[in-house]
């Protein structure tokens, strides 16, 4: 089962996979950067959208690429995930 369920996502991804393979390593990093930027920059439920986004983007390229990491690129990019989680937790609750 969890393998057909792979097999759809990975499916499903790979359109927009398309599209993301064609743009240049630095705009798709530069767009990255610009949400994650915005996001701590705009405190709030507007904040905490845009850095969920790139929580958000940073799992499913994570998903994606999890059979073909080695263990400390798995460890580093959890770590990466884990960091966006916890600015978009602090984004929408800044003074919990």
């Amino acid at each position: 089962m969890p393998n057909t369920v792979r097999r759809r996502i990975d499916h499903a991804s790979m359109p927009l996979m398309s599209q993301l393979s064609r743009m240049p390593r630095l705009a798709r990093f530069l767009i990255l950067f610009a949400l994650l930027f915005a996001g701590v920059l705009i405190s709030g439920p507007l904040g905490f959208v845009l850095v969920s986004l790139v929580a958000f983007i940073v799992a499913w390229m994570l998903y994606l690429s999890w059979p073909s990491l080695s263990g400390s690129e798995r460890i580093t990019r959890l770590a990466v995930l884990l960091l966006a989680v916890a600015m978009a937790v602090v984004q929408l609750f800044p003074h919990a």
